[in-house]
């Protein structure tokens, strides 16, 4: 079954914290939760984004690096340079308890397990903690790092912990019975190091919904400052402490440290974000990349999905937090054939409908070579047609692919050949037509009523045609052409999903 094929669009800009925004989680009670270098921990209501009232939740004297929800939604725990992890009452904003590791050094990560009964937490100390929820107390204390442990995660079963340092090491723990000899595996993870952990949220590497009895298998996502996820099979063998590690499938893509990956509460979907100021939505279980979500200025630190898998959510050091809807292009596009504003597109679970927006998918051979020849890299051409490589296979082809598969050592001519395939997606714009009833509304810029070339979303969240709205900006007029509004700021961000769906429509 091939991929589905993703569409992400700006939703919602959560601009209130003063410093990064280092994290953000979702509960399943509707509230996102965010966490910043200010200090601060805010919640906000995921129907309007507005503020709880209970917040900011105001603790910690230092960079707050991660915050986390408790499986019921009930609790969040933050954790700071400051060398705590504070445990909060969501409804009231208080705190319930306050942990800190012996060495009082900074913690980096906490998560909770999927019972709630636990929480682990790891920092510049090098080691991991293990704690009771219910009575505050330390359970464990595990050492075995050499390196700030940036990443670790409860397996679904709530049976082991895996952990991964800046060395680049990752080891497994017994979480249950590891008081003794807790340590039950290591191997190397990321060359450069690692900086997060996350087991997929359902049960193996398919759709089942529980363990093979007498065995567990997860689906774990590790993230590396080698650009780079991995995706790893663990499998532990019941009534021993036999477990095992393997590397599944490489993620390439990003041009920089990718500083989080998270999966969606269905396992279908994985998100990526870097300081190469992207994220990537990927799917863990064919490892093919479905999007690009670009917008924010600066590095990417943290993303998360909400419980329904509708929305993402992104943080960064240009201290935004950005809410992405998430859609099918197939969703997009018939709800604007049926006239529906891009909001009131029909929702699903999950998606199952991949279309690609190029006639390149029916080049033949030829056609792909002679593709090869334009873009200066003929040296390949025998290769791409040894290989059989048509347009659906050009459309597929990713880093790992060309270099192993095709021959192509150079990263640069790898590189030109990704970049150039992913200008035939964008198909050059018909001249403009007289414009009739069949036309959607949402395809007109609000200002010009003509259709948009290069749609761009302004802070007002309408979208307008670049030329239009930067025009109006530089006559100095500040406020919203749609609501009148103060705009917040003149930050223009390309909407490349309507920009698709247009270039469809004008082509049929």
């Amino acid at each position: 079954m091939e991929s589905p094929s993703i569409i992400a669009s700006l939703h919602h800009t959560i601009s209130s914290h003063t410093s990064d925004v280092n994290g953000l989680c979702f509960s399943k009670s509707k509230v996102l939760a965010t966490c910043s270098g200010d200090k601060t921990v805010r919640l906000w209501d995921t129907d309007d984004y507005s503020e709880l009232a209970c917040s900011p939740l105001c603790g910690h004297t230092y960079y707050v690096h991660c915050c986390t929800f408790s499986p019921f939604g009930t609790l969040l725990a933050s954790c700071s340079t400051d060398g705590k992890v504070i445990i909060w009452d969501v409804k009231t904003g208080k705190k319930k308890g306050v942990l800190q590791h012996e060495s009082k050094s900074p913690i980096r990560v906490c998560r909770f397990s999927a019972d709630s009964q636990m929480l682990v937490s790891g920092g510049d100390d090098n080691n991991i903690c293990l704690w009771d929820i219910s009575t505050e107390s330390l359970i464990s204390t595990f050492r075995g790092h050499e390196g700030t442990v940036f990443g670790c995660d409860f397996s679904p079963d709530c049976q082991y912990l895996v952990s991964g340092s800046s060395d680049g090491d990752l080891q497994v723990w017994d979480a249950k019975y590891g008081h003794g000899k807790a340590l039950l595996m290591e191997l190397e993870g990321h060359d450069l190091g690692v900086t997060y952990c996350d087991f997929s949220p359902t049960y193996g590497i398919s759709d089942q919904t529980g363990p093979p009895t007498g065995t567990s298998r997860f689906l774990l996502a590790t993230s590396g400052q080698d650009d780079v996820i991995k995706l790893w099979e663990f499998t532990s063998i019941a009534g021993t402490t036999s477990v095992l590690l393997k590397e599944k499938r490489v993620l390439r893509g990003h041009t920089g440290t990718v500083m989080q990956c998270k999966f969606s509460l269905n396992g279908k979907l994985l998100a990526s974000g870097s300081i190469d100021k992207t994220v990537r939505l990927w799917d863990p279980l064919t490892g093919t990349s479905l999007h690009v979500i670009e917008g924010h200025k600066r590095y990417v630190t943290c993303c998360a999905f909400s419980s329904d898998g509708q929305y993402l959510a992104s943080g960064s050091n240009d201290k935004t937090v950005m809410i992405w809807k998430l859609q099918s292009e197939q969703q997009l596009f018939t709800a604007l054939e049926d006239g529906l504003h891009i909001e009131d597109a029909p929702q699903t679970d999950s998606v199952d409908v991949y279309e690609t927006c190029s006639g390149a998918e029916n080049w033949t051979v030829d056609d792909v070579c002679t593709w090869i020849e334009e873009i200066g890299l003929d040296q390949y051409k025998d290769n791409f047609r040894k290989h059989d490589i048509d347009g659906q296979e050009l459309l597929t082809l990713n880093q790992e692919s060309l270099m192993i598969g095709l021959g192509v050592d150079s990263l640069g001519h790898r590189n030109k050949i990704l970049r150039c395939r992913s200008r035939l997606l964008e198909h050059p714009f018909v001249q403009q037509k007289e414009l009739d009833a069949g036309v959607p509304d949402e395809f007109l810029c609000p200002i010009t009523r003509e259709i948009m070339k290069d749609p761009v979303i302004c802070s007002d969240g309408y979208t307008y045609e670049r030329a239009a709205i930067t025009s109006w900006i530089q006559k100095g007029k500040d406020r919203s052409p749609m609501t009148n509004a103060v705009l917040s700021t003149q930050d223009l961000t390309p909407n490349r999903s309507l920009k698709m769906i247009i270039q469809r429509h004008l082509n049929q």
